[in-house]
């Protein structure tokens, strides 16, 4: 099996979107840009996540794309499958024909179809939710200030202090002198 950059950048976004929609849908411009995703490729993910009911999505200003079940609901394997990554590792495509005839599977069709299994059996095993856990655990939060999302490690923010001003606050204080 090939897991190739469809099934990776798929896995991404969803943990981002996982990450950001208690805000409010998600913009595929600002996870293009949080994850250097190209928007074009991340459009035709999204389409195809969007058939599998994997997320929703809202037009309008506002809008942009929500999870469409639970983050807890939604396996590896889900994502995966519904980018239409393939998830198998004999030569033949699980038809047993590996010799490209009749005469049956390759003497090694039980080990790659085994394989098969147990991979898909992992990825399924595998949630949205406890993968979005695992960036909260090493460590990452997600802000939301003035409509722009960022992503920092807790605890790396300076604290912010008040700046009294001192200075005139006017041309006619600047003189010193506002009467005739």
């Amino acid at each position: 099996m090939r897991l190739t950059t469809k099934g990776r950048f798929a896995v991404t976004a969803m943990i981002d979107l996982a990450l950001r929609q208690s805000s409010g849908p998600v913009t595929l411009a600002t996870i293009s840009q949080r994850q250097q995703i190209s928007l074009s490729y991340l459009e035709q993910l999204f389409g195809k996540l969007r058939r599998s009911d994997l997320v929703e999505s809202t037009r309008g200003p506002g809008g942009g794309y929500s999870l469409g079940k639970s983050a807890g609901e939604i396996t590896v394997a889900d994502i995966i499958a519904s980018v239409d990554e393939p998830m198998d590792a004999t030569h033949c495509g699980g038809r047993a024909n590996c010799l490209g005839n009749e005469d049956g599977p390759c003497m090694t069709h039980e080990l790659w179809t085994a394989l098969n299994q147990r991979m898909v059996e992992f990825l399924d095993s595998v949630t949205l939710q406890s993968l979005v856990d695992q960036q909260h655990a090493k460590g990452h939060e997600v802000l939301i200030r003035r409509g722009k999302t960022r992503r920092h490690a807790i605890g790396n923010l300076p604290a912010v202090k008040p700046i009294r001003i001192t200075a005139p606050n006017s041309v006619f204080a600047l003189g010193g002198n506002t009467s005739k």
